[in-house]
């Protein structure tokens, strides 16, 4: 993997302090100090940041962001989506697995698939783009993998609320999701034998349960695999699903599946929440 320059990283340090401390500004040896940088280095970056409007030299010799950043900062803020770099990793998932990957997004206790992309087997498949549906206890295993309280209160909103059982394997399945980043969804014993979907628009339970124990050799039913992208604040708001899976699969196939998921899905978190590429 290509590293960038220093001078890149060294400007992005002084940018990312003065962001930082909102409301206040910096004087050379301020920023020399802090970033422990040369003071001639220091002062050829803020002159060149200063010379393009990233940042502002004040009348007191001090610095603070400048009206060229502000406004690249508007503009990302506008038109800026996570979708725009969940779309490429959703094609690569959903061609390399020749499945359906969709990107559901929690709305209060609704979730919404807003982005999908399908194989070329699975150009029909049937839960349209847009669907809207209550969350239930086994999508909440990765919405809220990190929060278990705030899983319970979701599901004590739901009416009829989850089984003692479903509250178990909940906690079971939120806690796979927090070791493993991906959670494998089977269908389940007693499902009609026309279930063919992990979700609906109903309030009933969708026919399928969060698989906990992943044996290399054993088969699974397996009708998704789901994992989280967490923000700034370590939330989820956007979980993306592998679905339309040919046949039952090994455990060893599962994993292979949900690991793929969970780095894509990890990709795009550290890009949320502003983190460097991992070497």
């Amino acid at each position: 993997m290509s590293r960038s320059s220093p001078g890149v990283a060294r400007m992005a340090a002084i940018l990312n302090f003065i962001a930082d401390h909102p409301g206040q500004s910096f004087a050379l040896t301020d920023l020399v100090r802090a970033l422990k940088l040369s003071r001639a280095t220091c002062h050829a970056l803020l002159t060149g940041l200063v010379d393009v409007g990233y940042l502002y030299r004040t009348s007191d010799k001090t610095y603070v962001l400048g009206p060229v950043l502000a406004a690249i900062g508007r503009t990302a803020a506008e038109h800026f989506s996570p979708l725009q770099v969940a779309q490429p990793e959703m094609r690569k998932l959903a061609d390399d697995f020749d499945v359906v990957c969709g990107a559901y997004f929690l709305e209060g206790d609704m979730i919404h698939l807003r982005e999908r992309a399908a194989s070329a087997s699975h150009v029909g498949y049937p839960v349209p783009l847009g669907t809207r549906m209550p969350l239930r206890w086994v999508q909440a295993t990765a919405f809220f993998a990190r929060n278990p309280r705030e899983a319970d209160a979701a599901q004590a909103r739901i009416n009829p609320s989850p089984s003692v059982e479903q509250l178990e394997q909940l906690h079971s399945g939120m806690a796979f999701v927090r070791e493993h980043g991906f959670i494998a969804l089977t269908r389940r014993p007693d499902s009609a034998p026309g279930s063919s979907s992990m979700v609906g628009a109903s309030l009933d339970d969708p026919p399928v349960m969060p698989e906990t124990v992943l044996e290399a050799g054993k088969t699974y039913p397996l009708m998704a695999v789901m994992a989280p992208i967490y923000d700034a604040r370590d939330r989820v708001s956007i979980s993306l699903v592998m679905a339309g899976f040919s046949g039952a699969q090994t455990g060893a196939e599962v994993r292979k599946a949900g690991e793929a998921l969970a780095e894509a899905c990890m990709r795009i978190s550290r890009f949320l929440i502003g983190q460097p590429e991992a070497a």
